[in-house]
């Protein structure tokens, strides 16, 4: 500002002495006096030099403070300039970062399945055991490759089981009576490990849906197992495949107690049951399907008690029911259709004793009754359809002792009748046909008995 002053001075300076000079340096002439208006003058004259000194001190300063703030804002954009490289490239050394922990990630994953598969390859059946606990925590931990570690539990059920000793040894051969004794104790073991699973199975399929554990959705393929037991009480499938195509169901009882059937598709197409027992004691089926088609009914129990069929479908289209007893006592119907269409009965006891019909479908028809039983008994129609057309006996009974006919249809037009027995609160039916007479002297309404 010193600077500026000092060389504004010297300028108006040089202008006066100019001006002098071109004048001629004229005389000054000095009064006796100092009038008013020469003192005025001279304050103008002064007034206008301070004026003239302020404003070049202004410009200056109005000068200097637009150079700092264009300074200021370049600062401030270097500034950011250099704050967006160091986001960049802590963004890069976070993505590298990210990188090397999922590698490192999925190598851990990697040796937790080598070891659990080697472990389930074992021939001890403690490691065993441990190895199926430590492929399900696996697949809890690794969501990307949860399939595959249910896959791999599935395949080890898939496995065919140890067979047990045909024979007991005598007790004078000792040698043959230790090794019957160690192959007893190898199926006892592998049967342990093999339950372990399923209940390992049945367990994430109860979680909820929103649980991270939750194996709800996701593939399990059991084609073609032997299963002699296994726990999926109370277990939601809502969605994926469940494939138990062509399983041998022997022994033990395999429990669906309770589980829910609400989407997806559960498959027991081809399945063999010819032993033990497979409970869908008070089962829910209210959407997906399930499917028995071509399955093989030859012993043992299938149970449907209690079980409620509100929508969906379950399929036995083509079953064959040569043995064995499958019982829906009292079972509801009230929507989605349970398709017996097809079958052949030839030895079995398939029993609705007691089970309401509300709505829904089941249908018999074109199914073949050679023998066994199918009864009705105390069931109550009060909707829906369970249609016998097409179908043909030749053996075996159809009982509707008891039932109630309040409203639906139970129709058996078109079916033949070469045999057996179909009664109706009662009556008898002999060959060929005779019904007894209904109290009004005709059927309920909605029933459709064939001509006599």
């Amino acid at each position: 500002m010193a600077v500026v002053i000092a060389a504004a001075v010297l300028v108006v300076g040089a202008l006066v002495a100019g001006a002098l000079w071109y004048a001629g340096w004229p005389g000054l002439r000095r009064d006796s006096t100092v009038t008013a208006g020469t003192l005025f003058d001279l304050l103008k004259l002064v007034f206008s030099v301070v004026a003239g000194v302020g404003g070049v001190a202004a410009l200056v300063v109005a000068y200097r403070r637009q150079r700092v703030a264009e300074h200021a804002n370049e600062l401030a954009e270097f500034a950011h300039g250099l704050a967006h490289a160091a986001d960049l490239r802590a963004e890069a050394a976070e993505g590298r970062a990210k990188i090397e922990t999922d590698r490192n990630g999925i190598r851990l994953f990697n040796e937790r399945f080598a070891k659990a598969s080697e472990q389930l390859g074992s021939d001890k059946a403690a490691v065993r055991l441990a190895g199926a606990y430590a492929m399900a925590g696996l697949a809890d931990d690794w969501r990307d490759g949860r399939q595959t570690c249910i896959d791999v539990l599935c395949a080890y059920l898939r496995m065919p089981p140890p067979e047990p000793p045909s024979e007991a040894p005598t007790e004078a051969d000792d040698k043959a009576s230790v090794a019957a004794a160690e192959s007893a104790r190898i199926v006892r073991e592998e049967r342990e490990v093999r339950h372990t699973v399923i209940r390992l199975i049945g367990r994430h399929l109860r979680l909820s849906e929103g649980d991270a554990a939750s194996w709800r959705g996701f593939d399990f393929d059991f084609t073609g197992a032997v299963l002699d037991g296994g726990d999926l009480s109370a277990a939601t499938f809502s969605g994926g495949r469940v494939s138990f195509i062509g399983t041998t169901f022997t022994d033990g009882r395999v429990s669906f107690d309770g589980a829910t059937f609400s989407g997806g598709h559960v498959l027991f197409e081809g399945a063999t049951f010819s032993g033990g027992q497979v409970s869908f004691l008070g089962a829910t089926f209210s959407g997906g399907q399930v499917s028995f088609l071509g399955a093989t009914f030859s012993g043992g129990e299938v149970f449907f008690h209690r079980a409620t069929f509100s929508g969906g479908k379950v399929f036995f289209l083509g079953a064959t029911f040569s043995g064995g007893e499958m019982p829906f006592h009292r079972a509801t119907f009230s929507d989605g259709e349970v398709i017996f269409a097809g079958a052949t009965f030839s030895g079995a006891r398939l029993s609705f004793e007691g089970a309401t019909f509300s709505g829904g479908e089941v249908p018999f028809v074109g199914a073949t009754f050679t023998g066994g039983q199918v009864s009705f008994r105390r069931a109550t129609f009060s909707g829906g359809k369970v249609p016998f057309q097409g179908a043909t006996f030749s053996g075996g009974r159809v009982r509707f002792l008891k039932a109630t006919f309040s409203g639906g249809e139970v129709s058996f037009i078109g079916a033949t009748f070469k045999g057996g027995d179909v009664s109706f609160e009662g009556a008898q039916l002999d060959v060929p046909p005779k019904f007894g007479q209904w109290p009004d002297g005709r059927p309920p309404d909605g029933l459709h008995l064939p001509t006599c």
